[in-house]
């Protein structure tokens, strides 16, 4: 390799082994017995009715009323995925590890290497987890929000994936750190060691609104035709995408590394 090269492929190791993870998950998923998959769903999939039933009863149960409503079959699943009535709490975390299909987990992962690379290099290993836990619960407590009743699960890494583009917009656009230089592999350090951008600039800046704009529309085009992704039995929790969203670009600051001296230009 010529000095000065970068290998092509070139993720971080904690990005990487993210997108195994959830490759190996999808995996064990379709190899189980719908039983099975059914039972993992109960216990890792995000459930909002099961942290409704406890102080609010009657909201669930109109919830159940009207997929009885719907089906038998339809009220058989309620019943399922509410189980025992109690709140599992670490599903809040555990439902950003599985997904509706390779499709959706493809489509996560693209988009995990894509910024979440830029986002590790910039915060570390630690900080990049710790992150991405904050992501998954900001989106599930959106979803929860919206679907306090709801007794269907929620799976999907795309809050995280949602949290980690909003991340990127506070460093990757000012002067000096260009988008394609925070995303070309190999290609420049100096875009991961610049100084963020304050809110205030990013509201005022217009490739970061440009970016901003096309992803909330993105997201309302995804939760309307679920299909385009492949999806075509199952609906988008964008609400969900907006809470990570929201973390990532709010909670930056709490992530970030402290302020370093810039690299020079590579």
């Amino acid at each position: 390799m010529a000095p000065g090269r970068q290998p092509i492929f070139n993720v971080p190791g904690v990005v990487l082994g993210f997108v195994v993870v959830l490759a190996l998950i999808q995996l064990v998923t379709d190899w189980m017995n719908p039983l099975a998959q059914f039972r993992m769903l109960a216990n890792f999939a995000f459930v909002p009715g099961r942290f409704t039933v406890a102080y609010n009863p009657s909201l669930v149960a109109a919830s159940f009323d009207a997929a009885a409503a719907q089906s038998e079959s339809a009220a058989e699943l309620a019943t399922f995925f509410l189980g025992d009535g109690k709140p599992l709490w670490h599903t809040a975390i555990t439902y950003a590890l599985l997904h509706g299909g390779w499709a959706h987990v493809g489509v996560n992962c693209l988009w995990l290497v894509a910024f979440g690379s830029a986002l590790a290099r910039r915060f570390g290993t630690a900080r990049f987890l710790i992150f991405c836990v904050a992501c998954a619960v900001g989106g599930a407590l959106a979803h929860y929000l919206t679907h306090r009743a709801d007794l269907m699960p929620m799976v999907g890494a795309s809050a995280v994936v949602s949290g980690a583009m909003a991340a990127v917009v506070r460093f990757a656009f000012q002067p000096g750190a260009p988008l394609d230089a925070a995303f070309a592999l190999g290609r420049s350090q100096r875009a991961y060691t610049l100084p963020a951008l304050p809110l205030s600039e990013v509201a005022s800046n217009r490739t970061a609104l440009s970016f901003l704009a096309v992803w909330f529309i993105a997201n309302f085009l995804f939760g309307a035709f679920p299909q385009t992704i492949g999806m075509t039995d199952a609906s988008i929790a964008w609400q969900a995408h907006v809470g990570g969203f929201l973390v990532g670009l709010f909670a930056f600051k709490w992530f970030d590394p402290p302020a370093r001296p810039a690299l020079p230009p590579s």
